[in-house]
């Protein structure tokens, strides 16, 4: 099973050929094709522009394809950034810029109130119309100030309730055992595996 991976963002994309290690599928990389852009995230929700992506990525190569989308949900900022979360801070932040912004939105809200949840979803698009869908959350809590030197977006920023730690404390693989693109990753690669095992019977 060959699967192109719809993301032009090179740390999203390492964790999940981690993740999406599966014996038969090969994923290629969007990087293998010179014309492909980006296509516009005007989505309402993670699964829309998971879903928009991917299709954009079949519809360049004629390869199933592979997408995610993942979001942010701050209690005190009334869910926000949620699916704009990647451009919180403006379209060309910097993971910098939006953890920055992040702070200092959530500046002088008491601990009991800083409660937020990162969700994502990953779709795998078929030629044939055929679509499968992994979600996975994880709940935490903005923290007053960066800590941790290790992943990437807001993981300096996010404290996962269970460990007490920032994603960003953690290495590689304890954030990828527990992490909400983990989580739908491994859902995803439940469905593909089956699908694999149902084409092979």
């Amino acid at each position: 099973m060959k699967l192109v991976l719809a993301t032009f963002n090179r740390d999203k994309a390492r964790e999940l050929l981690a993740l999406l290690d599966i014996p038969g599928l090969e994923l290629r990389s969007l990087a293998e094709y010179p014309e492909a852009v980006a296509p516009e995230e005007n989505g309402a929700t993670l699964l829309e522009n998971a879903t928009i992506k991917a299709e954009a990525a079949l519809k360049l190569t004629g390869l199933g394809a592979i997408a995610d989308d993942t979001g942010l949900e701050v209690d005190a900022l009334n869910g926000a950034p949620g699916v704009y979360a990647a451009r919180f801070a403006g379209p060309d932040a910097t993971y910098a810029d939006n953890c920055r912004l992040m702070l200092e939105r959530m500046n002088g809200v008491p601990p009991e109130r800083r409660g937020a949840r990162f969700r994502t979803v990953c779709v795998a698009l078929f030629p044939n119309g055929e679509r499968l869908i992994g979600e996975g959350a994880v709940l935490g809590r903005i923290t007053e100030a960066p800590r941790g030197d290790h992943g990437f977006g807001y993981d300096p920023v996010f404290e996962v309730s269970e460990t007490g730690r920032t994603f960003a404390e953690m290495a590689t693989d304890q954030k990828n055992a527990i992490s909400h693109r983990s989580r739908a990753a491994r859902a995803l690669a439940e469905q593909l595996r089956r699908r694999s095992a149902a084409a092979d019977a």
